[in-house]
C-alpha cells in the first residue's frame, strides 16, 4: 500500500501545530504565567521551548520521516536486528488511546458550552447559577456521553475521508479560523476598560512575584509547560513526519510549529487577563476558568453572548485539532500493524474509542465514587496523570536515546535526516548537549511530575 502524503507543506505545519495546540494552552499557560512572575515566566518558557521541546520534536519527526511508518512500526524499521526499541511502539499506542480516553470528553464539554452560549442559556444567570450549569453538565451521564460520542464520530468520519481530503483539508480550515478568532478575541480583551492592568500583570516581568513563589519552582514550571505543550513522546508528531517529503529541514519545520503553538498560548493570555481584570475577577486555572469564570464575565459584557460563542468555537477547534491529529495516528497504527484499509481501521476504532472514553464521561456521575488519586479525584485525573507524568516523558526519553546513542539509530543518522532539505540546520555541536544534558533534564521532569 503506497504511503499517503500531505497535499501541501502548510497542511503538515497546521496539522502538527493543531496537535500541539490544545486546551492546556488556554486554561493552564496564562494562569501559571501570571502566578510565576508574568514576563519572567514567559522568558524561561521560551528558553526551555528552544532548548528542550524543539530538539525532541525534530527527533520524533526524524524517526517518522526516515521510517515512513507510524509509531507501531517506525522503530522496527530503523533499529538493528535483535534490538527492542520497537517495544516503545506499543507504549506509544497505549499513550494515544489513553490521551483520547479523556480528551474526547473534555472536547465534548467545549462543544456543549458552545451550544449553551449560542442558545443564550447563560443570559440573566448570576455567578452561582453559571457554576450550577457546569455541575449540572458533569452530573448528567446522558449529556457527557452524547457530546463525547459526537466528538468521536466526527473525528473518525473526517479521518475516514483520507489524509488529504479529510484530515488535512478540515484542519486547514479549522486552524485558520482558530487563529483568526483568537486574534479578534484578544483585540476585544485588550480594549476593555481596565484591561491594561491585566496586561501588566501578565506580561511585565515581576521578579518579586517570582521570588515569592520560588525561583526554582518558576524554572521547573516553565520547563514543564515548554516541554509538554508540544505533545511529544507518543508518536503523535512522528506520524506527520512519515507523511512529509524531504524538501525542508526538520529543525525549520519544528520551529514553525513551536511558534504557532506559543502564539496561541501567549495570545490566550491577552484574552483572559485583560478580561478578568476588567471585571475585577482573579483568573482561575483549569476547568473553573473556562466553564465558570469566563461565562460569568461574558454574561456581564456588552455583546457577551457573541464573544462567548466565539470563545467556545475557538476552544472547540483547539480541542478538536488535537483529537484529529491523534485519531490519525491511531488509525495509521491499525493500518500498519494489521494491514487494514483506512475505512476498516476507522470503523474498528469508532467502537473502540467510544467504549474506552466511557469511563471518563461516567467518572463525574455514575462512577463518581471511584476516586483513584484521593478524595475528589476522578477517572480523568488518573488518565491525565498517566499520560502527562509517565507516558509522555518516558516516550520522549526513548525517542531521545534512540536518536543519540550507538545502541539506537545513532546521532549521525538522526542529524542527516534532520538536516535534509532547505531551511535551518541542526548544528553538529549540539551532540554533547542532547546526549548528556537533555536526558538528565527529562529525567528530572519525570521525577518532579511523580513526586508532585
Amino acid at each position: 500500500m503506497e504511503r499517503e502524503t500531505f497535499g501541501s507543506r502548510m497542511g503538515f505545519i497546521l496539522l502538527s501545530a493543531g496537535c500541539a495546540i490544545g486546551i492546556g494552552n488556554v486554561w493552564r499557560f496564562p494562569y501559571i504565567a501570571g502566578m510565576y512572575g508574568g514576563g519572567m515566566f514567559v522568558l524561561f518558557y521560551l528558553f526551555f521551548l528552544v532548548s528542550m521541546g524543539i530538539p525532541v520534536m525534530t527527533m520524533e519527526f526524524a524517526v517518522g520521516r526516515a521510517s515512513r511508518k507510524s509509531i507501531i512500526k517506525s522503530f522496527t524499521k530503523l533499529e538493528h536486528p535483535g534490538q527492542k526499541w520497537h517495544l516503545h511502539g506499543y507504549l506509544g499506542m497505549a499513550g494515544n488511546y489513553l490521551l483520547m480516553m479523556f480528551y474526547t470528553t473534555v472536547a465534548g464539554w467545549m462543544l456543549y458550552y458552545f451550544y449553551l452560549m449560542l442558545t443564550g442559556r447563560f443570559t440573566g444567570k448570576n455567578q452561582e447559577e453559571v457554576a450550577g450549569l457546569f455541575q449540572e453538565m458533569l452530573e448528567s451521564p446522558a449529556v457527557l456521553t452524547t457530546v463525547m460520542a459526537i466528538v468521536v464520530a466526527a473525528g473518525i468520519l473526517i479521518c475516514s475521508l483520507g489524509l488529504q481530503k479529510g484530515v488535512e483539508r478540515i484542519t486547514k480550515v479549522m486552524m485558520t479560523l482558530l487563529l483568526l478568532i483568537i486574534v479578534v478575541l484578544a483585540i476585544r480583551g485588550v480594549t476593555l476598560p481596565g484591561g491594561t492592568e491585566g496586561l501588566k500583570f501578565y506580561l511585565l516581568p515581576d521578579v518579586q512575584r517570582m521570588r515569592d513563589v520560588g525561583i526554582t519552582e518558576t524554572i521547573t514550571a516553565a520547563m514543564n509547560q515548554a516541554f509538554f505543550t508540544l505533545s511529544l513522546g507518543i508518536g503523535a508528531m512522528a506520524i506527520f513526519g512519515s507523511y512529509i517529503d524531504k524538501s525542508h529541514t526538520l529543525l525549520g519545520e519544528s520551529v514553525n510549529i513551536a511558534v504557532l503553538d506559543t502564539f496561541v498560548a501567549l495570545v490566550s493570555g491577552l484574552i483572559i487577563f485583560p478580561t478578568c481584570f476588567a471585571f475585577d475577577i482573579r483568573p482561575d486555572m483549569g476547568p473553573s476558568l473556562i466553564f465558570i469564570t469566563l461565562p460569568n464575565i461574558f454574561n456581564h459584557m456588552i455583546g457577551g453572548r457573541v464573544w462567548g460563542t466565539l470563545f467556545f468555537v475557538f476552544m472547540t477547534f483547539a480541542a478538536f485539532s488535537t483529537i484529529l491529529a491523534v485519531f490519525e495516528n491511531i488509525i495509521s497504527c491499525g493500518m500498519d500493524l494489521f494491514g487494514l484499509s483506512r475505512k476498516k481501521s476507522c470503523l474498528i476504532n469508532l467502537l473502540v474509542l467510544f467504549i474506552l472514553s466511557l469511563p471518563c464521561a461516567l467518572g463525574f456521575n455514575i462512577w463518581s465514587s471511584f476516586q483513584p488519586l484521593g478524595d475528589g479525584s476522578t477517572v480523568l485525573d488518573l488518565e491525565d496523570f498517566l499520560v502527562s507524568n509517565i507516558l509522555l516523558p518516558i516516550g520522549s526519553l526513548i525517542y531521545l536515546l534512540f536518536c543519540v546513542t550507538r545502541s539506537g539509530w545513532g546521532f549521525e543518522k538522526y542529524l542527516k535526516e534532520t538536516n535534509t532539505g532547505e531551511g535551518l540546520k541542526m548544528p553538529r555541536g549540539i551532540r554533547i548537549y542532547v546526549t548528556f544534558i537533555l536526558p538528565i533534564l527529562l529525567i528530572f521532569l519525570m521525577l518532579k511530575g511523580w513526586t508532585s
